[in-house]
């Protein structure tokens, strides 16, 4: 190479070298990684060549030893691990393994926080008490979207993609795999962004007069199509990433022992698959999108975009212009609505309805115990009843004989 002076090959793969680039005199080394067409150059820091000599075979010999035990042999910093992260992170969204929400929220997190944290330090030096250390430092240097104190919801999530980094940067071998934070968040959860049953009847309504304003036809069509999608996702408790898989063929028309009709949907997420069902309206919302859509063949999505391609975005601008024109873009906490508010709304009203919580777990496609985790509130409300029963107020009240 151009740079390098005074070469001096102390064994095949090993090379001792000044630099011609640089004021000082002190020796550099170049190490060949076994079995690999690939170099690590280090410096010795010493202009003594005979320390130099030793200096660089035990570089070669610290080298060796990271291959074999699968230790991390380049150090880069967490900025530079994190942008692979994010790029991922989009490739994964424009595949459909999350949503784009998702990834803007992550790479919001990298660019606006995380790397004004740790993103000059090396990956490799990022320890547990750098993890510990967020919440504190977020705190004296943020403020919230309200410009107040930022809230522990924004701050778990910010770490949760901290912590995932870390894992990014394990499955790559940057560091080892007992660096990646292993403990729980240190924040309490938050609760879900649903909407109160007066919210939702309020969005429903401005919604149909909403859709009247579109100024373009194309903007008239994206807004029904988002008021449908709307009705179908607080209807089904669907997630967004089982929306955007949704095809034609994977719904079905049946009726019950009573002869009563339901939708059946076959739903995929990132892996699995599942089957829930949905009230006789659900067919009539999915009815009215397949008449604006130019994608209705059994194999297209039903969720589509005004070309008749599968919206990547489940529609998230035109979703977010409806909430904040409503004034229901934040929750009664202060916290920002998404896609999701749609599912957690759905779980609420079962709930309050009196669903029971193995079932709703069951149509929902999770576990019981994140049902009762974050919508324990709702259990309350629905067994008032049992809850309050011997307070005044409340005394059994006498059957009905008739």
């Amino acid at each position: 190479m151009a740079f390098m002076a005074d070469t001096q090959e102390l064994k095949p793969g090993l090379v001792i070298f000044r630099r011609t680039d640089v004021q000082h005199r002190n020796w550099y080394c170049r190490v060949k990684l076994p079995n690999e067409d690939r170099y690590k150059t280090i410096s010795l820091k010493t202009e003594d060549i005979a320390v130099a000599k030793d200096k660089a075979f035990d570089e070669d010999a610290d080298l060796r030893f990271r291959v074999k035990h699968a230790i991390p042999v380049f150090s880069k910093t967490f900025a530079q691990v994190a942008q692979d992260f994010v790029d991922f992170q989009k490739l994964r969204s424009e595949a459909g393994e999350i949503t784009h929400h998702r990834w803007r929220v992550m790479d919001s997190h990298v660019r606006s926080q995380l790397n004004r944290f740790v993103g000059t330090i090396q990956i490799t030096q990022i320890g547990e008490d750098r993890w510990k250390a967020y919440p504190f430092w977020r705190q004296q240097n943020g403020k919230g979207r309200s410009g107040g104190k930022v809230s522990d919801g924004t701050i778990r999530d910010e770490m949760a993609t901290f912590r995932s980094i870390m894992a990014y940067a394990a499955s790559k071998h940057f560091i080892r795999e007992n660096q990646v934070f292993k403990g729980r968040l240190p924040l309490s959860k938050v609760s879900r962004e649903e909407f109160t049953p007066d919210e939702y009847r309020k969005l429903h309504s401005f919604a149909r007069a909403w859709i009247k304003k579109g100024r373009a036809d194309k903007n008239t069509w994206y807004r029904t199509m988002v008021y449908n999608f709307i009705l179908v996702m607080t209807n089904t408790g669907m997630r967004p990433p089982e929306a955007r898989n949704l095809l034609w063929r994977n719904i079905s028309t049946q009726t019950d022992k009573h002869g009563r009709k339901f939708v059946r949907l076959s739903v995929r997420g990132k892996s699995k698959h599942r089957t829930l069902v949905a009230v006789s309206s659900v067919a009539d919302y999915l009815e009215r999108i397949r008449e604006i859509s130019k994608a209705t063949g059994p194999d297209d999505p039903v969720f589509s975009t005004i070309e008749g391609k599968s919206s990547v975005t489940l529609y998230h601008d035109t979703i977010e212009r409806l909430l904040t024109d409503s004034g229901l873009l934040l929750s009664a906490s202060g916290r920002r609505r998404s896609t999701y508010c749609f599912r957690h709304t759905y779980a609420t009203f079962r709930l309050t309805e009196g669903v029971d919580v193995y079932l709703l777990a069951k149509q929902m496609g999770t576990s019981v115990k994140m049902i009762e985790d974050h919508y324990g509130h709702v259990t309350a409300v629905k067994n008032a009843d049992l809850i309050l029963a011997g307070l005044p107020g409340w005394e059994p009240i006498a059957p009905v004989i008739e």
